[in-house]
């Protein structure tokens, strides 16, 4: 589906359908500081946490629970959270590369001004999650399961959607670069208000999103070479 409108029109004649995504409502409660040198424990159940600051790397977590936590300033180089359930969690200037949330799964939460490098999430379960600002790298999300997710002024390098199930997901402000949708599934999926988007495999699968005339004309030439037609002149 496609806005011929000329831009991110939401209303009037010939403007696109599409259901907006329901955004996390967060209310934290009064939060327990983390423990000056606690570490995480595989199968860990962490209710009402504060972590701030605390260095995470390479650390395991595996199948750990986080409930009503909110999570600072954090390192997470190589930490291992695998099969793990974040709910109704703030995580706000997490860093590190090679974080590890495979199998996870992450509902009413809000992440905020990351800064990652190569994240595992493929398999992963993500519903209601507010991704804002931020830049992540090598995202991997290979068949993982999106449904109201927003995607907001963040800087998003070669993210990996292959075989994902993307439902009810926006993009408003980012700039998305070498995306990959291959195999991907899309229903309501609104780019209109990225900022820069650009498709480097997996164009066939855009049906079920929507994009504008402008997103249109860029992506004429990934359009051209995946329908096999040859531009010349």
């Amino acid at each position: 589906m496609v806005d011929r409108s000329g831009g991110g029109s939401r209303g009037g004649a010939g403007a696109a359908k599409v259901r907006r995504a329901r955004r996390p409502e967060l209310r934290l409660p009064p939060l327990e500081p983390w423990p000056a040198g606690a570490g995480l424990e595989p199968d860990g159940d962490y209710d009402g946490v504060e972590l701030r600051g605390a260095d995470l790397s390479g650390q395991e977590g595996i199948g750990a629970r986080f409930m009503d936590c909110a999570v600072e300033e954090c390192a997470l180089d190589g930490t291992d959270l695998g099969r793990a359930r974040i709910l109704d969690s703030s995580l706000s200037g997490i860093r590190g590369v090679g974080t590890d949330l495979a199998g996870a799964t992450l509902r009413d939460v809000e992440v905020v001004d990351a800064r990652l490098g190569g994240t595992q999430l493929h398999g992963a379960v993500l519903e209601r999650v507010l991704i804002r600002g931020g830049k992540i790298d090598y995202l991997n999300l290979r068949k993982a399961r999106l449904k109201d997710v927003v995607f907001e002024g963040c800087v998003l390098v070669e993210p990996d959607f292959g075989g994902a199930r993307l439902e009810r997901v926006e993009f408003p402000g980012c700039v998305v670069t070498g995306a990959d949708l291959s195999a991907a599934t899309l229903v309501d999926v609104d780019l209109r208000d990225a900022a820069r988007l650009e498709i480097a495999r997996g164009v066939d699968r855009l049906g079920g999103a929507v994009i504008s005339t402008a997103q249109l004309l860029d992506l004429a030439p990934v359009f051209a070479a995946a329908l096999g037609v040859r531009v010349e002149g």
